[in-house]
């Protein structure tokens, strides 16, 4: 792996290097526009086909998606799965790249298609590699949200109206920050806009019962789509399910997905018998 100077982490194995290097700064440009996006599939497949197959070939382009899962879950493998349909500008907060990287090899996928902005870096150490002591301060809080814009501002030059997705593992870093809660609101609008003037799907991935209740509502309401993952204990197994209980543009599916983790989400299409 390797550092940039704007802020990307590039994964070493990645096909095509991002372009238009030479864009940082341009703070008020973003590149695409809905024309853009209508040329484009109005469907964005997710990469997991059998969920694809229950959505009727995906989800509604340029949506902005709130996934918000048990922490026991191991959802994160979703984004993991996602990262194969295509470019994919992962934004990681809670740990390092490498690691992440790492466990996506694991797992057998192929991680070329990535880049990361490494938020966990520039947030809890310093440019020695020494980890900080300011953490919680507010100053050093609103930077790392400007730091986010900044790259979001740089992404949607990036992408030129090519598919791309837009990955935040985890969302729930942002809404625990010591920040006036406008910051964070500003934050939301922006990606709410980026998403819309690229033909992208955007994913919030966020931990329950991580964010304050009020910030969250605004967070389901900002969103064009919800993922629901929770866990159900039974005296012999955790069964892990999937609804989806919001799609602007769709009609959201009644059913509720049980899926489990191995090399990848296996999605359970067995139904309960009453």
């Amino acid at each position: 792996m390797q550092n940039n100077n704007n802020g990307y982490l590039e994964v070493q194995q990645m096909t095509q290097p991002p372009k238009n290097k030479n864009v940082l700064g341009n703070s008020n440009k973003y590149s695409g526009s809905a024309s853009a996006a209508e040329s484009k599939s109005i469907v964005m497949p997710t990469g997991i086909s059998l969920l694809d197959d229950s959505l009727s070939g995906g989800l509604p382009s340029s949506s902005l998606i709130y996934f918000s899962a048990d922490p026991l879950s191991m959802s994160e493998v979703f984004l993991y799965q996602f990262s194969q349909t295509r470019k994919t500008y992962y934004f990681a907060t809670g740990r390092r790249p490498k690691y992440i990287h790492q466990d996506i090899v694991n797992l057998g996928f192929d991680p070329s298609n990535i880049i990361f902005v490494d938020v966990y870096g520039e947030y809890y150490f310093t440019q020695t590699g020494e980890m900080v002591s300011s953490v919680g301060n507010e100053f050093v809080d609103s930077k790392i949200i400007e730091f986010t814009e900044y790259n979001l501002q740089n992404i949607a030059l990036d992408a030129e109206g090519d598919e791309v997705n837009v990955i935040f593992d985890t969302f729930s870093f942002y809404t625990n920050l010591n920040v006036n809660t406008g910051l964070i609101k500003r934050l939301l609008n922006m990606l709410y806009e980026t998403t819309k003037q690229m033909v992208s799907q955007t994913y919030l991935y966020s931990l329950k019962r991580s964010s304050p209740e009020a910030l969250e509502s605004d967070l389901f309401n900002s969103a064009d789509v919800i993922f629901d993952v929770i866990i159900e204990r039974s005296s012999d197994q955790i069964i892990n399910k999937l609804s989806i209980p919001k799609i602007r543009g769709m009609v959201p599916t009644s059913d509720v997905i049980k899926f489990n983790v191995a090399d990848g989400v296996h999605i359970d299409t067995s139904k309960d018998v009453v």
